[in-house]
């Protein structure tokens, strides 16, 4: 054992002799007098998204990030996550410098850790868009009272627990009906999450569920596209404006780097990247945009 660190030591002398002569060489290659500037580390700018639909196309994706990187001068890391809850916790824990988020998971963002939405989507040129119950047109329900009064042989789907259009809201007025108080208790037959507004739109075409919430910009954009077919369906109840997807960005985020992003996303005209957010521009967004939703998901219990 005492040779073995006797040994060791000695090692450790060589190795510290022979990289002060490396760096002396490196001094005297310089030359005095020489002001070589310090190479700064490229550091990465993360962005993460959330499945409205249940997956980007991965060109489409690297498109997006390519015209980010172009455009702001960042080096742009881009992920995709399985669900809503986790772009918000990984941008919460500062994984992530930006995430395209929904209205209410940016509430949550912003409650939790302070992020800060700067641009919104628009769909049909406004930055509003409604949460939709549908049925399929075979359905013997022209509104949501009948549903209701049927609602022992209903199967409801909403999309992933923490959409605004897909649960929060339909969710609240169908607690304020009286016939939906949580995942696991409600007067329907059967309440079910698909996780994502196409998978809704096509089990409902499908007749897999008897109804479902879902995001008018998104459905819209699903017919436009030829996902489903519009006389699939009826709308059964429509909710009042909500304010659309932001994209957010941390809460240290400098503001030259806000400037840069809104910059690109307000000059954004690719037609394939905005309909894979169904999307037709962006505008700029803040806080106050989104006090609504802020206070249906306090009212919601949401916000802890």
């Amino acid at each position: 054992m005492k040779k073995k660190g006797m040994l060791s030591l000695a090692l450790s002398f060589v190795l510290a002799a022979t990289l002060a002569g490396c760096g002396g060489a490196k001094n005297e290659q310089q030359g005095a007098g020489t002001d070589t500037p310090k190479q700064e580390e490229t550091q990465e700018f993360t962005v993460g998204l959330i499945p409205a639909e249940t997956k980007i196309a991965a060109p489409t994706v690297e498109k997006f990030r390519t015209y980010l990187e172009q455009e702001t001068g960042l080096t742009i890391k881009m992920a995709e996550y399985p669900d809503y809850n986790g772009v918000v916790e990984a941008l919460n824990y500062g994984k992530l410098d930006m995430a395209y988020l929904g209205p209410l998971t940016y509430v949550i963002a912003h409650h939790k850790s302070g992020a800060k939405a700067i641009v919104a989507k628009t769909a049909k040129g406004v930055p509003y868009y409604h949460s939709y119950i549908l049925v399929h047109k075979d359905a013997p329900y022209t509104k949501l009272e009948d549903l209701i009064a049927d609602k022992k042989n209903v199967t409801f789907a909403f999309g992933d627990p923490s959409s605004t259009s897909g649960s929060l809201i339909p969710g609240m007025e169908l607690k304020n009906r009286g016939v939906y108080r949580g995942k696991t208790d409600s007067d329907f037959k059967e309440v079910v999450f698909t996780g994502a507004h196409d998978v809704t739109a096509l089990n409902i075409e499908n007749k897999k569920v008897t109804a479902g919430a879902i995001d008018s910009a998104y459905y819209n954009k699903l017919i436009e596209k030829g996902t489903v077919k519009a006389e699939s369906f009826k709308k059964i109840w429509e909710s009042d404006k909500l304010f659309q997807y932001p994209f957010t960005v941390h809460k240290d985020t400098d503001a030259a780097t806000v400037e840069k992003l809104q910059h690109a996303f307000l000059n954004l005209k690719d037609k394939e990247i905005l309909d894979a957010f169904a999307a037709d521009g962006f505008v700029k967004a803040e806080h106050k945009d989104y006090e609504a939703i802020e206070k249906a998901a306090e009212a919601d219990g949401r916000l802890k």
